[in-house]
């Protein structure tokens, strides 16, 4: 499978403000692709690499002690981004390029496992966040189950910020059966499945 390198990050200032007073759960999405401009600025604000700090790559989530447990795989339905088949892909941080790692649509077990909620189903696409735990617990044994749920929630919150700053909706979703999820998105033994964030563009009339 081949590797895609994806368009860069604006890094434009913009109201930071202005998308936490509008911010809200999003739960339907215009009939229309996303573009991979837009996936290439989520994941970038998801988990993206911002700068170097002694001789490591720092991200755009603060991380306990830099152990970065997360990954953000990207599931795409059928006809979901301009230019991107439907399937998964694993987003790569350090390339800032994604992987294909399921090469065909499986949008339908990714609904069953997230108890056939709508805001799934409907979405153009869904970035799956999920943890290997034991990065950051090796390192912190008492509190790091703890740090890695605090930085699943940064991660979160930076897409739903950035999305409500481009005019686009997301939604948070936790309800799902973790092993159907994980056997959805290929996911290696080592990690635990932890969040749902289906985004798109919004309906005309949406406010």
């Amino acid at each position: 499978m081949g590797t895609i390198e994806l368009p860069e990050p604006s890094t434009d200032i913009s109201s930071v403000e202005a998308a936490i007073a509008t911010r809200a759960s999003r739960r339907s999405f215009a009939d229309e692709p996303v573009t991979l401009d837009t996936v290439a600025q989520l994941l970038w604000a998801l988990q993206g690499v911002t700068h170097e700090r002694d001789g490591i790559d720092m991200r755009a989530v603060p991380s306990a002690g830099a152990t970065y447990p997360l990954v953000a795989d990207l599931e795409i339905a059928d006809g979901g981004c301009t230019d991107l088949e439907p399937g998964c892909y694993r987003y790569d941080p350090d390339r800032h390029a994604l992987k294909r790692r399921v090469e065909r649509e499986i949008r339908d077990e990714l609904t069953a496992a997230a108890l056939d909620q709508p805001v799934v189903a409907g979405a153009p696409a869904v970035v799956a966040l999920s943890a290997e735990y034991d990065r950051t617990t090796g390192k912190y044994p008492e509190h790091g189950e703890r740090y890695v749920h605090m930085e699943a929630g940064h991660a979160a919150q930076n897409l739903h910020l950035v999305c409500e700053a481009r005019g686009l909706g997301s939604c948070p979703v936790g309800a799902f059966d973790d092993e159907a999820l994980s056997e959805a998105l290929a996911l290696e033994p080592a990690f635990e499945p932890l969040y749902l964030l289906p985004f798109g563009r919004r309906p005309a009339d949406s406010t």
